[in-house]
């Protein structure tokens, strides 16, 4: 997995700088950006962390890049910096999906709490997506018959049973059904269903 980057935009280069320069003494790696505009053109999404988002900037707004986004099916928690108290504006980004939403002047803990809190998230979440993919490359290297066999396992049907319904031996059954157990690493029809669980796949 990729180290978290934390993103700063902010069309304010001393908010910026200032932002940046405090969450780097607390050991994150940062990133800048004068724009949204900017960050989309040139940030790799799929790197976890968080963004440290102004409300108000030119050409496209804080509010505007989280719809945006949201659009792509980014999960990047945003942190938004607002130097203009608004709390209409902060109920509509938490609604959105917001991490957190605080004023320029919060004291410096707070954001890098909130900061804290986002990246933690955004790692877990990509965790969860490599480990999920990683099964699934390796249910993906079963043959289709293999798939088939391990659809009906973890149901619970019987050697016999899924013999009979495939038109093929019993014995064939157990060597599909022994390979599939080696290459998902699973030992019974219990952990062959939580795999395929796991992975949303379904047997029923």
């Amino acid at each position: 997995m990729k180290h978290p980057l934390v993103r700063i935009i902010d069309d304010d280069a001393d908010a910026r700088s200032s932002t940046s320069f405090f969450l780097s003494v607390m050991g994150w790696e940062i990133k800048e950006y004068e724009s949204a505009v900017h960050f989309l053109e040139t940030d790799d999404l799929s790197r976890p962390g968080c963004l440290v988002l102004d409300v108000r900037m030119p050409e496209m707004t804080g509010m505007e890049l989280q719809v945006k986004l949201n659009q792509k099916d980014c999960r990047l928690p945003i942190i938004f910096l607002s130097g203009h108290g608004d709390l209409d504006m902060a109920v509509h980004a938490l609604k959105r999906g917001a991490s957190d939403f605080l004023e320029k002047t919060s004291k410096p803990e707070r954001l890098q709490a909130a900061v804290c809190k986002a990246v933690k998230e955004s790692v877990a979440l990509t965790e969860s997506i490599e480990s999920r993919e990683k099964l699934k490359s390796v249910f993906e290297s079963l043959t289709p018959r293999e798939k088939e066999v391990a659809l009906r396992v973890a149901k619970g049907e019987l050697n016999k049973i899924i013999a009979y319904d495939l038109g093929i031996s019993e014995r064939t059954v157990k060597m599909h059904r022994s390979n599939v157990c080696a290459k998902l690493n699973v030992a019974s029809a219990v952990e062959l269903a939580a795999f395929l669980n796991e992975l949303q796949v379904s047997y029923e």
